[in-house]
Formats: structure tokens, sequence, C-alpha cells
């Protein structure tokens, strides 16, 4: 059997359906169940048993998992919002959980694969796995961060399989729930909706009209980066996963404009409030990713955009060439 934390969640149910293509049933989903708006995300996956965090967490204690079948497990639940600043919350959901998880794996010697965050790198501009280049600026990202520390101390003593992901800007299906933390390609779309009009920022921090860049990633490209890894157990190690090429908010914008076939962009005055606490720049440097042998290609903003906005409303349209 496979354990997926945040089965509910965005990457969560989009792993599990990765996992089920790939003929893996035998599922042990963890996440709040009682909640229907994230529960419809796996409506249509495929597992043998679903559990409620706090149970779950209690038989990881008691070691009741110690003499299963268990394959792998991908930690994929948290709490994702950067403004959270409930710091008991965040060490019970962030980085005790994951502890925990992480005990469990090396008892059973298990794959323990999991959502790091590139949130870790703060307002810096370099990018590479480097703890010189880390300087968490909230405490999202270094519960992220902290956790991250761990796994650097376990991995020069440990045999089994180790893997973080530092995420970037990723966006797709099924990320409704997260409200304000949905991707910039949703809301952009629910927009040009309401009134057939985009808005992004002025120019800031050096960049143009809507020219701040970030390292947008498709789901399915993040899905395949975790299954790969699933395939290559002899592989170790904290990754950065995104694009390796940054885009701007006019890229998402026009895409977003070009599969609805109308809209406009209005740039809007870049807030006070936000110039000392805004990342105008990310761009994963995927170096490392490429020597461990990960070799396909991800998706630009205008392919993966078509893609979701497809599986969003429903109708098929060709993606740019």
């Amino acid at each position: 059997m496979i354990v997926v934390t945040g089965s509910n969640g965005f990457i969560g149910s989009n792993l599990i359906k990765g996992l089920n293509n790939l003929g893996h049933t035998d599922i042990i989903a963890i996440d709040d169940h009682s909640n229907p708006e994230l529960k419809e995300n796996i409506t249509h996956c495929e597992i043998s048993d679903y559990l409620e965090i706090q149970e779950f967490f209690d038989q990881v204690k008691t070691r009741r998992f110690d003499n299963q079948n268990i394959e792998a497990i991908f930690h994929q639940g948290a709490c994702s919002n950067t403004m959270e600043w409930d710091s008991e919350y965040l060490y019970k959901n962030n980085l005790l959980y994951s502890k925990e998880l992480l005990k469990l794996a090396n008892r059973i010697k298990i794959p323990f694969i999991y959502a790091s965050s590139a949130s870790v790198y703060g307002d810096g501009s370099e990018f590479e796995e480097s703890i010189e280049n880390e300087n968490p600026i909230n405490l999202y990202a270094y519960s992220k961060f902290k956790f991250d520390q761990i796994v650097r101390q376990e991995l020069k003593k440990n045999e089994t399989q180790i893997v973080g992901l530092r995420y970037f800007n990723v966006y797709g299906p099924q990320e409704q729930h997260k409200g304000n933390m949905a991707s910039v390609a949703y809301h952009l779309h629910n927009q040009l909706k309401d009134n057939n009009k985009i808005k992004l920022f002025e120019g800031s921090h050096g960049y143009g009209n809507g020219e701040q860049r970030r390292d947008f990633i498709y789901v399915d490209d993040v899905v395949k980066v975790n299954l790969w890894f699933l395939k290559n157990k002899k592989i170790s190690g904290i990754f950065n996963l995104g694009t390796g090429r940054s885009q701007t908010f006019n890229d998402v914008a026009n895409a977003v404009i070009d599969w609805n076939k109308k809209g406009t962009i209005e740039y809007i005055e870049f807030p006070e409030k936000l110039r000392d606490a805004y990342q105008s720049f990310t761009q994963a440097d995927i170096t490392k990713l490429r020597k461990v042998g990960y070799e396909e290609e991800f998706l630009s903003v205008q392919e993966g955009v078509f893609r979701y906005l497809n599986s969003l409303e429903g109708w098929p349209r060709n993606e740019p060439s």
C-alpha cells in the first residue's frame, strides 16, 4: 500500500490520480475527510482506505503501521497558508507530523517523498538548494525550512530514500478550495469571466507593468516528478521543482485571454504594503534535478493554462502550437 497525506488537497489528489494511472489502487488517503469541499477532489480516485489526520497520527505513534505492507509515503499534507501566524498550529501541522512520518519511514525502511516549498528562499534571488540561499520570511516558510534542515541531517546517515521537493508556483485542476491561495491562473480566469478584464500590478522592483516573473509549473509535471522518484528509489535529496524558466504575469494573463478568446489587461497601482514583502522574480535552479537523471520537459505557461482551463471549464480547446 501507499500512504498519501493531504490526499484531498490540490497536489495530493492529483498525485493519487497519477498513482491510479500506474495501477496503484491500494492507497491510504490521509486528510480532513469531514470537509465535503475537499472530499470532492478524490471522489473519482481509487483508494483502499481513508483516515482522519489525527486518527492516523495516533496510530503512527502507537506503531500500528510498523508491520503493515507500506511501499512508500507521499507526504503532501500541511498548512499551506503563507499568511498563517499561529506558530503552534504550524508547528503541529508542518513540523511535528512531518517528523513522525519521517521516523515511521526510517523504521520500516521505505521511501519518504515530501512537499517542501520554494518559500524557503524568501526574498532572495538565488534559487540553488543551498542553505546560504535560504532566508524564510514568514512562519509558513520557516516551518518548511526547519524540516528541510532535519532531513539534511538524516540524509547524512540514512540508507532509505528521502526526497524533499521544493514546489514553486504550482497551478492546475482541483485547487478551487484554496481561496486566496489558489494560483494566479485560476484568479485571472475568474476575473475575466466576471468583467471581461484582468487586473495586474503596475511595474515594481525594476520590472515593467505585469512583467514581474515567477516559475509557474503545471500540477501534472509536479506529479510526474514525484512518481519518477518512486521508480528511482536509490536517489535521495532536496530538489527544486519548477520548470527552470520564469515567465511573466503578462504571459499568464495573455494565455487566459487567448483561451477565452476575449478580455483585456488593466494595470493597477502596486500596493505600498507589499513593496517590502513581494517576490518579483523566482526561477527554480533545476540543475540538481537534471543531474540525478530527470529528463522530461516541463509545460510552458501557455501550454499549461490551456490544459488547465480545458479541465476547469470542460470546453476542449487546442493548445497553442
